[in-house]
């Protein structure tokens, strides 16, 4: 077991947060993951890929709920973590039309306790999720953290972009290094249900008519996990420094004078739905039933991270094409679901 103090990673039993655990665990670090574990969607799939990191010496598992006042004040204080990797979360745009408290909690009140922790147990950096979601109504491509994000289309967005105020504050208040990740679709194996590539998957080998909403008139910018990992993995060993010569006229939203970033992570290539379709019946060998439909409330018609900060920082580009992503995803469904 290392003895290096550990890395506390929310949302260890998702689906990023496990792909990053894995990672941090093959790079001899010692982590300390926590997940509520809850039946947002199947819990047996976030305790198989626990399953997986407890084969590891260095990782310990700690189920609570990051909105517990009690219990995340006492977890840091034990834990003395080196850094936090906060995923944890109350994800999905279509889900907060329905069931808005959830984000509030999770999200919100989540959040603070996060930053409460790493204020009163100081860390060297927070890391933590934000989503491509905040660009909300943003119409000029491709997406840049040098944009204005004040106009999001969704209580899970709105969530998001408080997430980044959130830490900016106690950047500049406390000192606290922090970096916002705005994830761009991401996907891969062991991937959400509640997803577009699971969705699509599961109704394809079912027979089920796939919704496409703007009438299949969407892009996305797939992101493949094994990259959303690199980024993650790479930003955290770079925590950002004060910057007094920022000037809030003229200096870009994603910088400021506190020790405090925002980043992009995605594929830098947007894909038609459509053609995301075509590839999973190509790779699950069965032909899809599309039923079109109007666009949905939240939703937005198109992504397209631009990366370029993130490349200047720390020479990351996507290594994952759309082709290779989705045969690798289409295997380890088959075999996950059908073993």
């Amino acid at each position: 077991m290392s003895s290096n103090p550990p890395i506390l990673l929310t949302g260890a039993a998702g689906f990023i947060g496990y792909h990053v655990a894995e990672r941090l665990l093959a790079d001899g670090e010692r982590v300390v993951g926590v997940d509520n574990l809850s039946d947002y969607y199947d819990v047996g799939l976030k305790r198989a890929r626990l399953g997986r990191l407890a084969a590891s010496s260095d990782f310990e598992f700690i189920e609570a709920d990051i909105s517990d006042r009690v219990a995340m004040p006492a977890l840091f204080a034990r834990l003395r973590p080196a850094s936090c990797v906060h995923l944890a979360a109350q994800a999905g745009v279509r889900y907060s039309l329905e069931h808005p408290h959830a984000y509030l909690d999770a999200n919100l009140a989540g959040t603070l306790n996060i930053l409460e922790g790493c204020r009163h147990n100081p860390v060297s950096h927070l890391v933590y999720a934000s989503s491509s979601s905040v660009y909300g109504s943003n119409a000029v491509l491709p997406f840049s953290v040098r944009q204005g994000v004040d106009h999001p289309l969704s209580l899970y967005a709105a969530t998001k972009k408080a997430n980044e105020m959130m830490a900016h504050s106690y950047s500049h208040l406390y000192g606290i290094p922090t970096t916002g990740l705005r994830f761009f679709t991401v996907y891969g194996p062991w991937g959400r249900p509640d997803m577009a590539m699971f969705i699509f998957a599961k109704a394809i080998l079912e027979g089920r008519p796939i919704q496409l909403f703007n009438h299949g008139e969407m892009q996305r910018d797939f992101t493949y996990i094994d990259d959303i990992v690199e980024g993650v993995v790479t930003l955290l060993r770079k925590p950002p420094a004060a910057n007094p010569a920022w000037d809030a006229a003229t200096g870009d939203p994603g910088t400021s004078a506190a020790p405090y970033r925002v980043f992009n992570i995605g594929n830098h290539r947007p894909v038609k739905v459509p053609y995301v379709i075509e590839l999973l019946e190509k790779e699950l060998g069965v032909k899809a039933v599309i039923e079109n439909l109007p666009m949905q409330a939240g939703d937005v018609p198109a992504t397209f991270a631009d990366i370029d900060d993130l490349h200047a920082l720390t020479g990351f580009w996507p290594r994952t094409d759309i082709e290779e992503g989705i045969k690798r995803f289409a295997a380890w469904y088959l075999s996950y679901f059908r073993d």
